[in-house]
């Protein structure tokens, strides 16, 4: 199943478009600029579509499930933590 809908390119700032959803332009968000066409200008309506990738969910799921049941390594060490990081564009 996928969803399409339209937004507009209202401006770019630090590497990232800010996006307006058409249907209701109180509704923001931004994307990397580099996931933006080439040519897309501020002011610009541009149509996205998500979709779910059932496969890569799947396959991705697997790998954790493999490594939360994997015993500890054979030097007798827990795995490494998750570490979340955070994302600075400069």
């Amino acid at each position: 199943m996928e969803s399409t809908f339209c937004v507009s390119l209202d401006r770019v700032e630090e590497g990232l478009a800010v996006l307006l959803l058409r249907e209701d332009e109180s509704v923001r968000f931004t994307l990397p600029v580099a996931l933006l066409p080439g040519d897309a200008r501020e002011g610009d309506i541009l149509e996205m579509t998500v979709r779910r990738d059932v496969e890569a969910t799947e396959a991705a799921r697997q790998r954790v499930a493999e490594r939360t049941a994997r015993p500890k390594g054979g030097s007798g060490q827990e795995p490494h933590p998750f570490i979340p990081l955070t994302l600075i564009h400069t």
